[in-house]
């Protein structure tokens, strides 16, 4: 159990110039929903075997865990954020213009977005053309790009189910929603001539597509009870829920580990999270928690993350990984 942070201080960075205030010794991290689960496990693996107190740890999205990261250094700021995406190299440059100019970036490992509906449905397989189809705001139709005018999955396809479109999914500051963008919508659309040659990621608003927040575990429930619907999430929810859940294979390739891990599943994606090295003075545990989250104990192969659904980084990325954390290696704008 997470205990109440402790009434403390940490280094601060006001226009460059560092002061030094009481240490505390109890981590705080904020960001992805889809890491939450990996991260809360190291969070008690490490109040549980060590003298320090269980790191505070938020879901509060990616991009919303980004935007309290970067806002600058000292108390009142988390120490570390997880992230379902890489940062953005604006999002870096926000960080150094409020004084966090030295992080450290770490990759831990490799997920699959899912689209899953209950169990109690057969199986459907999807193509990334008919998952944009069945999301879009505009869609093409007789050669010009209308309002979305599919409401059922069979108006797309006669082979898909007749069933209403309804898609529980993530909303625009959760990272999930960046690689799903990414890597639906940006890549069906590009292959469609309507739009140009602009890739197109604006998703309905006419109901279809439910913003149903940063806790994946509400979308989850949420289609154990509407097992009409689909959900967009992270593999390691699907691990959790084998018998709730059923995900749709995309192209004919399952979610799987090593169709994840080698890229075969074409929603794969790698998992994150940003360390701020100004604060390690001031928080001493902090990279001891650090290292026992890119221990081969938790993210190798075999490792407890691999049992909550995490898919490990080839050896040789893994070791790269410890190195950077053990040379504390700081993050450039350039390196993205």
């Amino acid at each position: 159990m997470n205990r109440i942070l402790k009434t403390t201080a940490i280094a601060a960075a006001v226009m460059g110039v560092a002061t030094v205030a009481h240490a505390r010794d109890q981590i705080r991290i904020v960001g992805s929903s889809t890491v939450y689960p990996f991260a809360s496990y190291v969070t008690e693996e490490f109040g549980a075997v060590t003298e320090y107190p269980t790191p505070v740890i938020e879901s509060t999205g990616s991009g919303g865990g980004l935007r309290l990261f970067c806002n600058g250094v000292g108390e009142g700021t988390p120490d570390i954020t997880n992230a379902s995406r890489r940062i953005k190299a604006s999002e870096v440059e926000r960080c150094i213009e409020n004084g966090v100019t030295d992080v450290t970036e770490v990759k831990i490992g490799s997920d699959g977005i899912v689209f899953a509906q209950s169990s109690t449905n057969e199986g459907v397989d999807l193509t990334l053309e008919q998952l944009f189809l069945a999301v879009a705001a505009k869609v093409p139709v007789d050669g010009e790009l209308v309002d979305n005018p599919y409401q059922k999955w069979s108006d797309i396809d006669a082979a898909l189910p007749d069933r209403e479109i309804s898609v529980y999914g993530p909303p625009s500051t959760s990272g999930t929603r960046d690689a799903f963008e990414e890597l639906v919508m940006e890549a069906a659309s590009e292959e469609m001539d309507a739009y140009g040659d602009e890739a197109y990621t604006e998703i309905r608003a006419d109901g279809a597509y439910i913003d149903a927040g940063e806790n994946d575990n509400l979308i989850v429930q949420r289609l154990t009870e509407d097992t009409e619907s689909f959900g967009i999430f992270g593999y390691s929810f699907l691990v959790e829920n084998p018998n709730a859940l059923v995900a749709a294979t995309i192209g004919g390739v399952e979610a799987e580990p090593e169709a994840i891990s080698s890229g075969d599943y074409p929603i794969a994606r790698s998992l994150w999270f940003y360390v701020k090295n100004q604060h390690a003075e001031a928080v001493p545990p902090l990279y001891d928690y650090v290292d026992m989250f890119v221990s081969e104990t938790m993210i190798g192969e075999g490792g407890y993350l691999g049992d909550l659904g995490l898919i490990p980084l080839p050896e040789a990325e893994r070791e790269q990984t410890r190195d950077k954390v053990a040379d504390r290696a700081k993050l450039q704008v350039s390196d993205l």
